[in-house]
């Protein structure tokens, strides 16, 4: 009798234990999209983020589902439900994951779009595209989510107009040979492909490589 009432007890810690792992692996996300072999983003909208033992499938707020399964021995390769060949890449850090598909790339962000988001302050029709960094504000510890716009140029160069929480705007000019801002003297380092940005008065930014060169 105990015997038995201990294998239920460890199956019931084990269903819940399975539950809770399958909705640890389910994530709010952000995605941009970008049609194939261009640096201008077509659409910034929710989406979320599922992987159950290597398989993925990513939920866009536009009603377009990817689901991929791991395809051959290579770690990032995948194919969609239609066959299609996947990529998943690097270049957004600890910010997020990059897919690429043979008719777009799905940029996707790890978190919810704030509130007020980039899609409401900043336009694709006047920015290459619109997205959210990690930001602090002076003094503080938490990072949170500032709206940004990206206008790209040549050679792996762009201007990043960002909104901080108080509503003030500044611009952060990623070029060739220096990094500098409209905000006032900072330190710029490149980390696991994430430019991590430190102002004078402590204030803090997060910027993906891949946010700067996009496509």
């Amino acid at each position: 009798m105990f015997a038995t009432r201990f294998l239920s007890y460890c199956l019931f810690l084990l269903l819940i234990g399975a539950t809770q792992s399958l909705r640890a692996d389910t994530a709010q996300a952000h995605c941009d999209i970008y049609p194939a072999g261009e640096d201008r983003a077509s659409s910034a909208l929710d989406c979320t983020f599922s992987q159950r033992q290597g398989y993925i499938t990513i939920v866009r707020s536009d009603e377009v589902v990817h689901e991929l399964s791991p395809s051959g021995e290579a770690v990032g390769n995948f194919r969609d439900q239609t066959g299609r060949t996947v990529y998943r890449q690097s270049g957004l850090g600890r910010a997020g994951l990059i897919f690429r598909f043979p008719d777009e790339s799905v940029y996707v962000y790890w978190g919810p779009r704030a509130q007020e988001d980039s899609a409401s302050l900043f336009s694709t029709e006047d920015y290459d595209a619109v997205t959210q960094l990690r930001c602090t504000a002076a003094g503080e510890e938490a990072y949170g989510l500032c709206p940004a716009g990206v206008l790209r140029m040549d050679q792996g160069q762009a201007s990043i107009v960002v909104q901080e929480a108080s509503g003030e705007r500044y611009t952060v000019n990623f070029m060739t040979d220096y990094v500098n801002a409209t905000r006032g003297d900072l330190q710029a380092a490149l980390e696991n492909d994430i430019w991590m940005l430190r102002f004078t008065d402590g204030a803090r930014l997060e910027v993906p490589v891949a946010a700067i060169e996009g496509g």
